[in-house]
């Protein structure tokens, strides 16, 4: 199979080569729902850049239900890259959060990374998060925030007034709530359970990690536009479920903080 080329860098602007910034091993993911036009050269971009941020990795493709020839095509690239790629196929469209816990769910090594399907974060940025990870703190997580959003008005709107509310109701402090090149140290996700299926998935896990005690830090990085396929993020439903899923957990956390906690599915399949 020939993979298609990728526009999008293949050395991000970090010292992601460098010794000290390469981690043994990694798990990156990404969810992708119709995502035909991006997935062979976002596996490309992921084989050509994760041999400089780890000794081992893997590729792992949620694909969510897609309806057209995502799920094929990711089937293909398992194929042609046994070991190293593999799919998990969701029989419809369970929403963001659903395809973020189902890579959470496979990964198997002691990093997991992931970004989106659309190639809007390039993988060789990943790199100024393990970069990050190298610094004596040893952070458990490290989120990264977009330098410059390359979104319409609207969404970024949106994602202002989101991040707004995070920080009134949930007290999270984190500059780009739903950026979506993050990276975690496996062991801090143990214990922790996430009840949204949803675009509120994000938000929840972060709320939860704090409440866990788990350290989190911030590294800047790029966004670029999508030059294929359509956004989903900004949907109706999508919107409605993300705040209905918001102010279940508020509601809860109000009512009875340890039990609002320990709700949802594990992020970890072996816990």
């Amino acid at each position: 199979m020939t993979v298609a080329e990728a526009p999008r860098p293949t050395t991000g602007g970090a010292p992601d080569s460098t010794p000290e910034a390469r981690l043994p091993e990694l798990s990156y993911f990404f969810p992708a729902h119709n995502e035909e036009g991006n997935v062979e050269a976002l596996v490309a971009d992921a084989l050509a850049a994760l041999p400089m941020l780890a000794e081992r990795f893997e590729i792992i493709i949620v694909n969510d239900g897609s309806s057209d020839r995502t799920g094929a095509l990711a089937d293909g690239l398992a194929t042609a890259y046994p070991g190293i790629v593999q799919v998990v196929h969701h029989p419809t469209n369970l929403g963001y959060g659903a395809a973020l816990r189902s890579g959470f769910r496979v990964a198997k090594f002691d990093w997991v990374g992931f970004t989106d399907g659309d190639r809007q974060f390039a993988v060789a940025d990943l790199g100024r998060l393990t970069a990050r990870i190298a610094e004596p703190d040893q952070a458990d997580v490290v989120v990264g925030f977009r330098i410059r959003r390359a979104d319409p008005p609207i969404r970024t709107l949106y994602a202002r007034s989101y991040r707004l509310a995070n920080r009134i109701f949930f007290g999270l402090r984190v500059s780009d709530v739903d950026c979506a090149c993050k990276l975690f140290r496996r062991e801090s996700l143990r214990g922790l359970r996430v009840e949204s299926g949803g675009a509120f998935f994000s938000a929840e896990l972060l709320i939860k990690l704090r409440a866990a005690g788990r350290s989190v830090v911030e590294v800047g990085v790029p966004h670029y536009a999508r030059t294929v396929g359509s956004p989903t993020g900004a949907r109706p439903a999508v919107i409605f479920r993300a705040v209905r899923d918001f102010w279940n957990l508020r509601l809860r956390m109000w009512a009875n903080p340890a039990r609002a906690i320990g709700r949802g599915e594990p992020i970890l399949g072996d816990d």
